[in-house]
């Protein structure tokens, strides 16, 4: 096996260090196991892209030669996919693998409440790649293209770190972040070209990157200083409600997603992060094109880090005087002149990925799950009700009650949950969202004191099949913790 994979490899050379700073630039075993099943299996996006690294081909023609029967059966997984009009596109496997523990278990981190939108769709593909890492001896191949990836590329460590390090320095955080939150880069020499993915679960923050004819600096550096800004944007909560006023503004910007537009510290965060970068970068313009754009602060977070350069404080000490001192009349006075931008430009590389985008009712789920995963519970609830009025598919209208569901939940209205959920499963849900609903209906009963109903709704999500192993488990876990309650009372 090891001298195949060393003739496999002999073409690689160039070096990649995976081992910057602990915890920020690193490779993913389990990224690699799932980039490497779909491309033996044929997801093919850019597979002729001379951007493509090497590797890519050499691991893809060695699987491919040993006739897997997992590699069969993923295939078959994803041909079902497109067969039935589910979106395949690859964010959500990147996700998926962002989501597991890691190989070979692949087995989900979050609870089936906490599972990332994105990922449930994905159900049963646990089981596969379980099935493809075992058969096709993944573990051997990851040991042995480590010391090639190690070799790829010499420069990306030192050029990711002193970008990094330069928005430590500019925002004088000696710490790399905040304490319990991790920002981790994975690079993923697998993927198709040209692909910057960033995913924020909890508390970790994740930037997914595949080959392209340069380092992708600018992505990195706004990814970050977004990422040492958002905690910020919470503690001085009530700093920013005083200059709320201004988001109306915001709504005259036709290029300015909708997200931005409902969230005013989401976007105060936004602009003071292009003004950051505009600082960083010593490049005025980018405050002026944000503020075309609808990042309306962008402008005066460009002025007032002009004096935040002049004093001592870090910006997590800073930032409430510089929210204080903006002066709504003089914002006002200054938007009012503006010529919003109809589109927002977009950057492009030399070789450009092909984007396979949902559209239409998909669209709006896929916007309303969005909202969700940022916590922005009224905001989505319009989104998901508007999903309803576009299409009469029952599975398409499971989704979207699910999602409704899920915000009642969130906004401590149990008895509108349950009913949710129960409408739910009258519709023709898939069957993650069908083991999801029964095992929520269950962990509501049981807030309701209704230990009977619960054991109902948890043997129901068991009895689904093609449950997931994460939703299986919590009605498990549901069923242990009804039957210890009954013993203690005798």
């Amino acid at each position: 096996m090891k001298s195949v994979l060393r003739a496999l490899f002999a073409c690689l050379t160039g070096a990649l260090c995976l081992h910057a700073q602990t915890g920020q630039l690193d490779a993913s075993s389990a990224l690699f196991s799932v980039m490497a099943a779909l491309n033996a299996a044929g997801y093919d996006q850019d597979a002729e892209s001379a951007n493509n690294h090497p590797l890519r081909k050499a691991v893809t023609d060695h699987l491919k030669s040993k006739n897997l029967a997992s590699v069969a059966e993923i295939k078959s997984f994803l041909e079902k996919r497109r067969q039935s009009g589910k979106q395949l596109e690859l964010a959500r496997f990147i996700s998926f693998a962002l989501s597991v523990e890691g190989a070979p278990a692949f087995k989900h981190k979050f609870q089936p409440h906490e599972m990332p939108p994105d990922v449930v769709p994905l159900e049963g593909f646990d089981k596969l790649m379980v099935a493809f890492h075992a058969e096709a001896d993944m573990e051997t191949v990851w040991k042995q293209v480590q010391p090639h990836v190690d070799k790829v590329l010499a420069g990306y460590q030192e050029q990711f770190v002193t970008t990094i390090n330069e928005v430590n320095a500019y925002l004088r955080n000696p710490t790399s972040g905040y304490v319990g939150r991790r920002f981790q880069i994975y690079v993923e020499l697998l993927g198709p070209p040209n692909q910057v993915q960033t995913r924020e679960y909890k508390d970790d923050y994740y930037i997914v990157l595949t080959p392209s004819p340069e380092p992708q600096l600018d992505f990195l550096r706004y990814a970050y200083i977004r990422y040492l800004l958002d905690p910020l944007s919470f503690k001085y909560k009530a700093n920013l409600e005083k200059k709320k006023p201004l988001l109306d503004l915001a709504g005259a910007a036709p290029a300015l997603e909708e997200y931005y537009k409902n969230d005013f510290q989401l976007l105060t965060t936004a602009c003071l992060a292009k003004a950051v970068e505009g600082r960083i970068r010593k490049n005025a313009a980018l405050a002026d094109q944000a503020l075309k754009e609808g990042f309306i602060l962008a402008p005066y977070f460009n002025e007032a880090l002009g004096v935040y350069e002049k004093q001592e404080v870090a910006m997590r000490l800073y930032y409430p005087e510089m929210i204080d001192a903006i002066d709504l009349k003089k914002e006002d006075k200054r938007l009012a002149s503006v010529e919003f931008v109809s589109t927002r430009p977009v950057r492009t590389f030399k070789s450009e990925p092909r984007e396979l985008k949902p559209t239409g009712v998909f669209k709006t789920l896929e916007d309303a799950e969005d909202l969700y995963r940022l916590r922005k519970w009224a905001e989505s609830k319009p989104v998901f009700l508007r999903a309803l009025q576009e299409t009469d598919e029952k599975t398409l209208h499971a989704k979207a009650y699910y999602g409704l569901a899920r915000i009642a939940v969130q906004q401590r209205d149990p008895e509108l949950a349950v009913k949710l959920f129960e409408k739910v499963l009258d519709l023709d849900p898939d069957g993650a969202i069908r083991s999801l609903s029964h095992v929520n209906l269950g962990h509501l009963w049981v807030i309701g004191n209704e230990p009977e109903k619960a054991v109902e709704q948890y043997k129901a999500a068991l009895a689904v099949a093609g449950i997931s192993p994460a939703a299986k488990k919590a009605a498990e876990n549901g069923l242990k913790e009804i039957t210890q309650r009954s013993k203690e009372k005798e």
